[in-house]
């Protein structure tokens, strides 16, 4: 795509910003990857077990949110499904909910945990700089609570069970679960139950380099390049990486001793690249005395299991994917 503008900025196959403020996406990188970032269309047809559906929720800015409806086994036809309400990565700039890496992940997990999973197609920096991503995260919350309450309709959500709603996100969107969750926690939910928070491998970093950035191996989903550039890109004008966002556990966030949260599933990758912010944030909510469990993912790297690619050719890769998914059904189900 030739804008015939200057590069202003550029992180490498992901995205161009040009001098106008235009955002070229186009994936240039191996083309033998692009499949993964491509859109799936939905289907109202069970397709392996799940249908799928995009809704608009709020039509005056355009939100929307793909719907996954497990179909329901024959000693389930009385049987209500929890919510997880998904919040996709990409460092707040990339990615969109109907991609295929998250197409493929979040059928695997509505099947397995049986349940009814909302994405939310989340705004996207430079264009929306944060706090946007996380007001389109909440305000799907409160969509959920409306329709709890019966002042809206979904007709897909009908055998939902909103009194156990569930948090969930990759990478950045794991910060989001964070936000959300503690937003939440300062006001009445109430008939919906928010009843746990399950980030992935979440974007937590700080302005100083941690040793395992310095140390460990990039992946093909997270570089320094990556991290630093995006976060630019998204952060509120003036903003550094210990913005609360980004640093929950820092100094100018809210004292996580001070938020009501519900119980945390923590989701790590044993050698992904921010892993010391990681469980710097892990030891915060501990000694903050909050529900929190540690999930690892050995001998993985940042957000692997969403690598078709390498769940095909390393049986490694697999076996980790399915743990993980192992463990989101088993927190799911205790909650």
């Amino acid at each position: 795509m030739d804008h015939g503008q200057a590069v202003v900025e550029e992180v490498s196959g992901w995205l161009r910003v040009f001098k106008d403020g235009s955002v070229d996406r186009t994936w240039t990188g191996p083309p033998e990857v692009k499949f993964m970032s491509e859109p799936v269309k939905a289907h109202d047809e069970f397709i392996n077990g799940i249908a799928t559906r995009d809704v608009i929720i709020d039509k005056i800015r355009g939100l929307r949110v793909r719907l996954y409806l497990p179909e329901k086994k024959l000693e389930e036809q009385n049987n209500t499904f929890p919510i997880i309400l998904h919040f996709h990565g990409g460092g707040f700039c990339i990615s969109q909910a109907d991609w295929y890496m998250y197409y493929e992940t979040y059928t695997r997990i509505a099947r397995s945990a049986r349940v009814i999973c909302v994405s939310v197609y989340l705004r996207q920096a430079p264009e929306n700089r944060l706090p946007a991503a996380c007001d389109d995260g909440y305000d799907t919350l409160l969509w959920l609570r409306a329709l709890a309450k019966g002042e809206s309709q979904e007709s897909w959500l009908k055998d939902a069970d909103f009194k156990r709603v569930f948090l969930i996100g990759d990478s950045s969107g794991g910060n989001l679960v964070h936000e959300v969750a503690a937003r939440a926690g300062r006001i009445d939910l109430s008939p919906l139950r928010l009843a746990g928070g399950i980030p992935i491998h979440p974007g937590f970093v700080r302005s100083k380099r941690s040793k395992s950035e310095l140390e460990r191996p990039e992946s093909p989903f997270l570089t320094l390049d990556m991290v630093d550039k995006f976060l630019s890109l998204a952060l509120p004008l003036g903003s550094n990486k210990d913005h609360p966002i980004t640093c929950p556990m820092g100094a100018a966030a809210p004292p996580i001793d001070g938020l009501t949260l519900p119980p945390f599933l923590l989701c790590l990758a044993e050698i992904d690249l921010i892993w010391d912010t990681e469980m710097e944030y892990y030891e915060a909510m501990r000694k903050s005395g909050k529900d929190v469990e540690l999930l690892i993912s050995h001998g993985m790297g940042h957000s692997f299991y969403l690598n078709k690619i390498a769940m095909k050719m390393d049986p490694d890769t697999a076996t980790q994917t399915e743990i993980l998914i192992a463990g989101i059904t088993d927190f799911i189900n205790k909650h």
